[in-house]
C-alpha cells in the first residue's frame, strides 16, 4: 500500500467565507475525513494559514507570502494510503473544497524512503 499526498487548492483565495459557512466546511470535511479514517487509510493532514507565510527563494532570498489575494492557493493537505492512484483519486473526489468552482485536489504519491514507489 503507498500513502498519497491530497493537496487542496483554491482558486481565489481571496474569496472570505462568512463564519456559518466555515462552520458547514468544517463539519464537511471532519466527516469526510472520518470516512476516510473508518477505512484505516487516513494518515495526517492540515489546514494552513496565510498569515505570516514565507516563501524561500533562490539564494536564500525570503519574501512575504503567498498572498490570498493571488489566483490560486494552497488551502490544506492530506495524507491518505490507498491501494492505487485511483483509490486516492477516489477519496480526493469527496473532498469538500471541490464545491468551490475552480477549486481543486492533486493527488500525489509520496516517494517512500528507500525510493521505490
Amino acid at each position: 500500500m503507498n500513502e498519497y499526498a491530497l493537496l487542496m487548492r483554491h482558486e481565489d483565495g481571496s474569496k472570505v467565507a462568512s463564519p456559518e459557512q466555515m462552520q458547514i466546511w468544517m463539519k464537511q470535511t471532519m466527516d469526510w475525513i472520518g470516512g476516510i479514517a473508518a477505512q484505516n487509510k487516513f494518515v495526517s493532514g492540515t489546514g494552513l494559514l496565510f498569515d505570516g507565510a514565507k516563501v524561500v527563494g533562490h539564494k536564500n532570498v525570503v519574501t512575504n507570502g503567498p498572498f490570498g489575494d493571488i489566483k490560486e492557493t494552497l488551502g490544506g493537505l492530506m495524507i491518505v494510503k490507498a491501494e492505487s492512484v485511483d483509490e486516492a483519486i477516489e477519496f480526493a473526489k469527496g473532498c469538500p473544497v471541490l464545491q468551490g468552482a475552480g477549486n481543486t485536489v492533486e493527488v500525489r504519491q509520496i516517494a517512500k524512503s528507500d525510493g521505490v514507489h
